[in-house]
C-alpha cells in the first residue's frame, strides 16, 4: 500500500513576500507580478496540498490531502492522531519576508472557542474584515531560519522600554511641537508589570495623530546613524514609519524584543505573545489554526479590546534554539517544542540508506540536494516535498538536508 505521497502545495502571494527566495527554492521563474510569500503545506482549508499520485492508486483517487486523509483517519493519521485531532493537525509554511509582516499575537484554545462562539452570535461573516476567529483552535507556532531572520517577539522589560523613550521625551521638532511621551512611560512606571504593559500599550493607541507623525518624523531622522544609542531598534523603526507613517506600533522595536536568528536557528511563540516578522526567509510551522489579532504595522483591523483581552502582558524573551549545521552533524535534529500537534525537525543524509526515524505522520520538504525513496519510487528534489503516512518508516537515500513536520514530539521514536 502507498504510504508517501508527493505534494503540490499552494503559493499565498501577499505584499510583504519576496519576488526571490521561494522561487529560487522551487527552482521555478518568478513572473514578478506578485511577491511570494508563503507556501503551505498540509489540510487547511484557505490552501490544502494537493496530491501527485502515484500510478495504479486504488480508486476513489482522491485530489488533496485532506481527501486522502478522510478515506482512512486512523490509518494515515494513527488511531492516536485521529481521534484526537480528527485532522492532520499542523500547518507548514515557507515564510519569505522582504517587507514586515503584522505586529500580531494569536489565541489559546479556550480563547479561540469563546471568541470562535461570539463572533458566530454576533453573525459575523468569516470573510469579514473584521472577524477575528476564523476557527475554534489555537495557534502555537515555531519559526526556523534558513536565510538570516530578524523578528521581534515579547515584551521588553518596562525598565528597558522607559530607558530607550527617555532619549526621546524632550526632543525638539522643527514645527516647535515635542514627542509627548510622558503618558507612556507614566504608564509604565506602574509597580506591577502587567499593569504597567497593559496600561502602555493603551496609552500608545491613544497617542494623538500628531504626536504619531513627531514620533515617525524622529525615527526617520535617527535611522541613518548607525553608532547612536539603540541604533538598530531606530532603523526598524524609521523603515516602520515609511512604511505605515502614523501608525503608534511604529516604535515598536523600543517595546519589543528583536531577534536575529542564524540559517538554523529557531523560535517557539507561544499563545497570547505579540511578535512580528520583519525580514527573512524560515520554515514556519504551527497548529492548524488562521486566527490572528494584530497590533499594528497592517492596513487591516486591529481590535485593541479583543486583543488586550488574549495578551500576555508580562516579559517574555524567546529562548533561541540552536541546531548544529548539516555538515557537522548528519542525521535528525528536534527543535525542542511545547505542543502535541507538531514536532520541527531537520534531517540529513550523506548516501547510505536510513529508515525515516519517526512514526509520522509527517511532510518532508527538501532544503538541498535530492531524497530518494527507492520503495516508493520516489525522487524528490529541492524545494519538493511529500506526505508520509503513519508508522510506515520508508527507507532514505541519497545526499539532502530535509525539514520535517511531525505531530508531537511524544510520538517520535
Amino acid at each position: 500500500m502507498v504510504s508517501v505521497f508527493k505534494l503540490k502545495n499552494p503559493i499565498k502571494h501577499y505584499d510583504w513576500g519576496s519576488p526571490e527566495w521561494i522561487p529560487k527554492l522551487l527552482g521555478l521563474p518568478n513572473d514578478g507580478e506578485e511577491p511570494w510569500a508563503e507556501l503551505w503545506m498540509g489540510v487547511h482549508p484557505e490552501g490544502p496540498s494537493e496530491l501527485a499520485l502515484p500510478t495504479g492508486f486504488v480508486s476513489p483517487a482522491p485530489r488533496l490531502l485532506p481527501e486522502l486523509i478522510g478515506l482512512d483517519p486512523a490509518h494515515y493519521l494513527g488511531e492516536g492522531v485521529a481521534g484526537e485531532f480528527g485532522e492532520l493537525p499542523f500547518l507548514y509554511k515557507l515564510l519569505a519576508a522582504a517587507r514586515p509582516l503584522s505586529i500580531q499575537a494569536h489565541p489559546n484554545l479556550s480563547q479561540a472557542k469563546a471568541g470562535w462562539d461570539r463572533e458566530n452570535s454576533l453573525g459575523i461573516s468569516l470573510k469579514a474584515p473584521n472577524r477575528n476567529y476564523k476557527d475554534l483552535n489555537h495557534k502555537p507556532e515555531i519559526i526556523c531560519a534558513i536565510t538570516p531572520f530578524t523578528a521581534m517577539a515579547g515584551f521588553r522589560e518596562p525598565g528597558e522600554i522607559i530607558k530607550r523613550l527617555q532619549a526621546v521625551q524632550k526632543v525638539p521638532l522643527a514645527l516647535g511641537t515635542s514627542l509627548q511621551v510622558a503618558p507612556l512611560i507614566s504608564a509604565l512606571e506602574a509597580p506591577v508589570p502587567e499593569a504597567a504593559l497593559q496600561g502602555f500599550l493603551a496609552a500608545l493607541f491613544a497617542l494623538p495623530a500628531e504626536t504619531r507623525q513627531a514620533l515617525g518624523e524622529y525615527a526617520r531622522s535617527r535611522g541613518n546613524d548607525p553608532t547612536g544609542e539603540y541604533a538598530e531598534e531606530w532603523k526598524y523603526a524609521a523603515w516602520f514609519a515609511e512604511l505605515y507613517p502614523g501608525d503608534p506600533a511604529l516604535i515598536a522595536p523600543l517595546y519589543l524584543n528583536l531577534i536575529n536568528l542564524k540559517p538554523g536557528e529557531a523560535m517557539n511563540i507561544p499563545a497570547g505573545i505579540l511578535h512580528a516578522y520583519i525580514q527573512g526567509f524560515g520554515i514556519e510551522l504551527m497548529a492548524n489554526s488562521d486566527n490572528v489579532l494584530r497590533a499594528g504595522l497592517t492596513p487591516k483591523h486591529v481590535d485593541l479590546k479583543e486583543l488586550t483581552g488574549i495578551l500576555r502582558f508580562a516579559p517574555f524573551k524567546p529562548e533561541i534554539i540552536q541546531s548544529p549545521g548539516a555538515e557537522n552533524s548528519p542525521g535528525l535534529f528536534r527543535y525542542p517544542s511545547p505542543c502535541r500537534e507538531y514536532s520541527l525537525y531537520r534531517m540529513s543524509g550523506r548516501g547510505g540508506e536510513t529508515p525515516f526515524p519517526l512514526n509520522g505522520p509527517a511532510i518532508v520538504i527538501v532544503l538541498e540536494g535530492e531524497l530518494i525513496i527507492p520503495a516508493e519510487k520516489l525522487r524528490l528534489r529541492q524545494g519538493e516535498s511529500a506526505f508520509i503516512a503513519f508508522g510506515s518508516r520508508p527507507v532514505f537515500s541519497g545526499n539532502y538536508t530535509i525539514s520535517i513536520a511531525d505531530t508531537g514530539g511524544s510520538r517520535s521514536v
